[in-house]
């Protein structure tokens, strides 16, 4: 994943290089519905979480840089270097490579990460084991390029072994586990070869020409994949970033162009990776992301909504603030109301939103995310039953509505997203497509029944003044009707 900031707008349209942006004209004959009864299983009680949070975090927070993108000489704004080494390219690796010895999280809390989340109603995590930069956050036998390495001055602290810390914390909050976890290795010298220069973000070697080198590589990925299935309880998702490394048979219009100028296939034997997992998980939930087929069992639209519907599981992942962890003083954080209103939309559409949070140098959250973290939670605590285990509901967004569906079909839901700076008005005209035969219409947060007023097929509801005043800062209403 990149970093966003001034970018965002011209990686809209241009489309994402480390993650596809969903094409919008696909068809749902182009996903694979898994045959396992186990991962079926997951899927569906994964697609009633519908909230959840994906941490980035590494030694790049120490620079307050975008996490790995500056190591890779693409010349692409996401990969721009700063700083007093970004002149040279050779000497700005090796001073990177060096953060890990000043990299001092001594503000790492987990406990207070997972419990911020889980009462913003936060569902599962998703967290950077190891990102493309290759430094793990977890304590592989693989690898002295890691957070619990001599090297490392954090090393010596009880809990060293950051996600383990991390995904203990969470579970203990009931929440799901996801691995993220990058197939591409940029320290891994059977990935980067030193014997070449360094390209672009792909392989620098031809793998066919090179066969012991990429076998190598492979088992070395097959490996540490391993020891994150087995070492760190249990695991519901495994989150795979970097979709250039895939198979050839895989490759798009969209894709191919993500392999550079040589457009050598990097094969990392998914079935053997899936069948490991699987054995050590069974219903294990596999994301190759942007790799389209068995191994993708739900698909990851990066910052965007997609415009129609899906007709497959899928999950937008969208930043918190301008970039996927606190970069420092400098960055910018949407509101609680953007967080609410983009949650709303998204499982009107069926979808899980996976906000992007994550701490700075220091391994604490700043203050603006434990803001909005508490502000999501508290409009939760009245509207959740909206969200949670329900359905899509035709036509799913509307003007200033949204809709859903409890599970069973037995009540509709209306959102109703105001403004940051409106009020909740008296009356509010109900989208005649929300209004059915019969039922009692409430509004969530409020013990009374409301009036449905019907004027010449025009359907209205009075606000109730009490409630108006109680949830004036509230960023969206809901009405239930009971069918």
């Amino acid at each position: 994943m990149k970093q966003l900031s001034f970018y965002l707008p011209v990686l809209l349209l241009l489309g994402f290089a480390a993650c596809s942006v969903e094409n919008e004209t696909e068809t749902a004959d182009q996903y694979h519905w898994p045959s396992d009864p186990e991962v079926s299983a997951k899927l569906k009680e994964w697609q009633d979480w519908k909230f959840g949070v994906i941490i980035h975090w590494g030694p790049y927070s120490e620079w307050g840089i975008v996490e790995s993108w500056s190591l890779c000489p693409e010349d692409e704004p996401w990969c721009e270097r700063r700083g007093p080494y970004a002149a040279d390219y050779n000497t700005y690796v090796q001073e990177y490579e060096k953060i890990r010895h000043s990299f001092n999280p001594i503000k790492f809390q987990p406990d207070k990460w997972a419990e911020a989340c889980a009462r913003a109603g936060m569902k599962y995590l998703v967290f950077t084991t190891k990102h493309h930069d290759g430094f793990c956050m977890f304590d592989s036998k693989h690898t002295q390029y890691k957070i619990t390495d001599s090297m490392s001055i954090f090393s010596v602290r009880t809990g060293s072994n950051i996600a383990l810390e991390v995904f203990t914390a969470f579970r203990e909050q009931g929440m799901g586990i996801g691995v993220y976890f990058s197939k591409p290795d940029w320290h891994n010298r059977d990935y980067w070869w030193p014997y070449f220069p360094v390209f672009d973000r792909n392989v620098n070697y031809d793998p066919k020409k090179y066969p012991e080198k990429w076998n190598n590589f492979k088992q070395f990925t097959f490996n540490q994949l391993e020891e994150l299935m087995t070492g760190y309880g249990d695991v519901d998702i495994l989150w795979l970033d970097g979709g250039w490394v895939r198979p050839e048979g895989t490759l798009t219009a969209e894709t191919r162009p993500w392999l550079g100028k040589n457009q050598w296939i990097q094969d990392i034997n998914m079935p053997a990776i899936a069948k490991m997992a699987r054995k050590h998980q069974p219903g294990l939930l596999l994301v190759d992301r942007t790799v389209h087929g068995e191994f993708e069992n739900y698909r990851t639209p990066e910052q965007q909504i997609p415009v129609l519907k899906p007709d497959y599981p899928w999950e937008s992942c969208i930043t918190l603030g301008d970039s996927w962890y606190s970069t420092g003083p400098g960055e910018r954080y949407k509101s609680a109301t953007w967080a609410i209103h983009t949650l709303v939309k998204i499982v009107a559409k069926g979808g899980n939103f996976l906000l992007g949070i994550g701490p700075d140098k220091t391994g604490d959250m700043v203050l603006e995310v434990y803001d909005r973290l508490a502000s999501i939670g508290h409009w939760m605590e009245v509207n959740a039953e909206a969200i949670y285990k329900t359905k899509p509901l035709a036509p799913y967004e509307s003007g200033k509505w949204c809709f859903t569906q409890s599970k069973e079909g037995k009540t509709n839901y209306a959102f109703y997203l105001k403004d940051e700076d409106e009020a909740f008005p008296e009356t509010l005209e109900l989208p005649a497509e929300f209004i059915k035969d019969g039922g009692e219409l409430k509004i969530l947060g409020h013990p009374n029944k409301l009036e449905l007023q019907n004027t010449k097929g025009t359907f209205w509801v009075t606000i109730p003044e009490v409630y108006r005043h109680k949830h004036q800062n509230s960023p969206a209403l809901v009405l239930a009707l009971s069918l």
